[in-house]
């Protein structure tokens, strides 16, 4: 028969492997042999090296056996950078410092600034963008040429000759060659190699550091590059003032053309339009106009208070009430009557006193005194008579001031077109003047500041560079450590990889490929899983002991599957993983591997893992026979906890394929690998029911397992034995045969032995 799992190019192999069974197993005994005659520490370097894990002793030790590949370089790279450090030509560093806090000059500011603070805040950009004007060309060509740097040979390497090595350098492409440059590069590319400007963090300072072989060179470069940035700066800020006084005196010419022109039209609109101007900077028709409502408004009034003081007096005369109005009271002829009366009234009073009233004194007094009262009435009615003269008086005047009002207000209207054109150019006028006295303005601050020699600078050199005694390039100590120890690590780092990739190599081995065909695979059942550590193996092959058993009637398959369950128990971790497979689909390749794993489960962790789903005996004896399996935990709708469940009459755990109708391309995936590996790092047997294995992946059955095979009853001795070398063929690491199959009667005596 063939299983479904080898059928891809092991014919050949298989033959070979049945040719050289003599001598494979001669050779497999021997290896056994010589794994039980090492000693125990070796044995579990070994094992540990195969199965990945890094043996930190083990490194320990190959660094002290290599430790000449370590010292011998970590010396010589300490020799080398210590001469290194030595022959390099020592450089020297000076610094400046400049402030940039942006000041201006109180007597130099404009007139419209002055009221303003002093310094003005600069936000970062503003001190980053004075770095690079620190670092322009046009700075460096001037410090270049103030100090001489060209003729030096520090800065030109030309001057100092050809050098071999540059110039093999700059023909790879490494370098660049000294002579396609022009002098001028040269210096430059020299000058800004050994100057650094920066502006130290949080602050408005800037940091000019220079180095040169010189000291007292690079003093005078980081000063002269401080003086130099001021200089540019002053002169920068007359420049801009020239340039500003220049363009500001020819607009001056044209605004004072149009600011005639404009004057000049103002007047000739005013004459023509007789828009002449009075006091208060106000038209002669709207100053008439104002004069005319003025006395309209007067005229009004007195109208007004004529009428009321003759309507007064003529209630008084008509009421009989004595005339106490001021207008009679203080009139003349009114006075002296009332002076007459008041004698009269005393005379009578007094001849009263002595005559009776016919008498023709008294009579006569009181005709008199009538005769007064008369007097007094009529002056009365003549001075509200004279009111009301003055009252119409007053009428005829505001009637006439009205219609001059009228008629200076039609005259208004029809110039008020011509006034608004006037009031237009006026503005134009005054707008072109004002702007001609802020640009004569500007023009007088231009000037000015042209003409001074100490134009303020953005900033001041708050510290000069002095001559420094200390080399700044190289730093010897800190080269030399550094060269020591990176040499150090790296001799280090090759042994201890080299040592990593040794350990790591057997790994390559345990991985099984349906290619090899070649090498002989008896050697291979001391590779175990990498996750999983290697004791001393037991290597107990179990189909010797078939004829002996098939000739004993009175052995039975439960005792068969006892005597495999002891040989497993005594392999221990080299038996962890044990894959239960028929030659053909049937009920007991399950009953087999639920009798195992029941044997197993007394003292030990047992699980069982369903990959055939081809019975449902392990549904029927598990708790949960409705409980999700494998298919679901690759789909993710479950988890471990929930796959897992027991047996109804062992210790056993049980593990199901999945819920009826489930996809069988699932158990193809390769996460259902990783899932048996965790059931291995969890349980001391993983029994997987593979069934005929007619569609499962090779390295799902073989990798790091043992085989038991289930067979026909009716199949031959010899086909079992070339069944067997197939399976060791494929990868399985030892391969047992029981002699027939179990039966459900054999099964059901089972778990009563177990549970018992």
């Amino acid at each position: 028969m063939r299983l479904a799992f080898w059928r891809a190019g092991k014919d050949k192999a298989v033959v070979e492997r049945a040719i050289s069974k003599p001598k494979a197993e001669a050779k497999s005994t021997e290896a056994a042999r010589k794994i039980e005659a090492e000693p125990a520490p070796v044995a579990a370097k070994q094992a540990q090296a195969e199965s990945g894990d890094i043996d930190l002793h083990a490194l320990g030790a190959v660094l002290a056996r290599k430790r000449g590949w370590i010292i011998v370089p970590t010396v010589l790279a300490l020799v080398a950078s210590i001469a290194a450090v030595n022959l390099v030509t020592p450089r020297y560093k000076s610094e400046s410092r400049i402030l940039i806090d942006g000041r201006e000059n109180v007597f130099l500011r404009p007139s419209s600034d002055r009221s303003t603070e002093e310094r003005q805040s600069l936000d970062p950009e503003a001190v980053t963008s004075q770095v690079q004007l620190v670092l322009s060309r046009d700075l460096a060509r001037e410090i270049i040429k103030k100090n001489k740097l060209a003729e030096r040979p520090e800065f030109d390497p030309v001057l100092q000759g050809i050098s071999p090595l540059k110039s093999l350098a700059a023909l790879i492409g490494i370098g660049r060659d000294p002579f396609s440059m022009t002098p001028e590069e040269r210096v430059l590319d020299a000058y800004y190699e050994r100057l650094q400007a920066y502006a130290v963090d949080k602050s408005r300072v800037i940091v000019v550091e220079f180095q040169s072989a010189d000291p007292d060179l690079a003093v005078r470069v980081a000063n002269s590059i401080a003086d130099g940035y001021l200089v540019l700066q002053q002169n920068a800020r007359q420049d801009q003032a020239r340039s500003a006084s220049q363009w500001l005196s020819g607009e001056i010419e044209n605004l004072r053309k149009k600011v005639s022109d404009a004057e000049a039209k103002v007047e000739d609109f005013r004459s023509k339009s007789s828009l002449f101007v009075g006091t208060n900077n106000t038209t002669l028709s709207n100053q008439q106009m104002g004069e005319v409502n003025t006395q309209l408004n007067n005229a009004r009034s007195m109208k007004a208070d004529a009428e009321s003081r003759a309507r007064l007096i003529k209630e008084m005369l008509q009421s009989g009430k004595p005339i106490e109005a001021s207008e009679v009271v203080n009139s003349e002829l009114m006075r002296r009557l009332s002076e007459q009366r008041v004698t009269l009234r005393a005379q009578l009073a007094e001849r009263s006193s002595t005559l009776l009233g016919n008498h023709p004194r008294i009579k006569e007094l009181k005709a008199q005194l009538g005769d007064l009262d008369n007097q007094i009435r009529d002056e009365a009615a003549k001075i509200s008579r004279s009111f009301e003269s003055d009252a119409r008086i007053a009428s005829g005047r505001v009637d006439g001031l009205t219609a001059s009002l009228d008629q200076l207000k039609k005259q208004a209207t029809s110039t008020n077109g011509q006034d608004v054109q006037l009031r237009a150019l006026e503005r134009e006028a005054k707008a072109q003047r004002d702007l001609l006295e802020t640009y004569l303005g500007k023009y007088r601050e231009a000037s000015t500041r042209e003409s001074i020699d100490t134009a303020p600078a953005e900033g001041r050199i708050i510290s000069r560079a002095i001559v420094s005694n200390t080399p700044a390039y190289p730093k010897k100590l800190p080269i030399v450590l550094i060269a020591t120890i990176a040499t150090l690590l790296l001799s280090s780092g090759v042994v201890v990889t080299g040592e990593l990739l040794r350990q790591t190599a057997p790994r390559a081995v345990a991985v099984f490929t349906p290619a090899q065909t070649q090498a002989p695979m008896r050697q291979e059942p001391v590779v175990q899983p990498v996750a999983e550590p290697m004791l001393d193996p037991v290597v107990e092959d179990l189909t010797p002991l078939q004829p002996e058993m098939t000739a004993d009637a009175d052995v039975t398959e439960f005792a068969e599957i006892e005597h495999l369950a002891d040989s497993l128990r005594a392999a221990g971790p080299a038996a962890k993983k044990v894959t239960v497979l028929g030659t053909a689909a049937g009920e007991a390749i399950t009953l087999s591997t639920l009798t195992l794993a029941r044997h197993l489960a007394r003292d030990a962790r047992v699980v069982v893992v369903d990959l055939a789903a081809s019975s449902p005996t392990i549904a029927a004896v598990s708790v949960d026979a409705s409980a999700p399996g494998l298919a679901e935990l690759m789909q993710g709708e479950a988890s471990f906890a929930q796959i897992i469940t027991r047996d109804k009459l062992s210790r056993l755990h049980l593990v199901m394929a999945g819920r009826p109708g489930f996809d069988r391309s699932l158990l193809q995936s390769p996460r259902v690998t990783l899932a048996i590996d965790a059931l291995l790092r969890a349980y001391d047997h993983v029994l997987v029911d593979a069934g005929s294995a007619s569609d499962l992946p090779a390295e799902l059955l073989t990798a790091h397992a043992r085989a038991v095979v289930v067979p026909d009853a009716s199949m031959a001795p010899d086909a079992r034995t070339l069944m067997c070398e197939q399976l060791r063929a494929v990868g399985f690491s030892e391969v047992t045969m029981l002699s027939r199959p179990v039966q459900p009667s054999d099964a059901a005596e089972a778990p009563r032995g177990v549970a018992a």
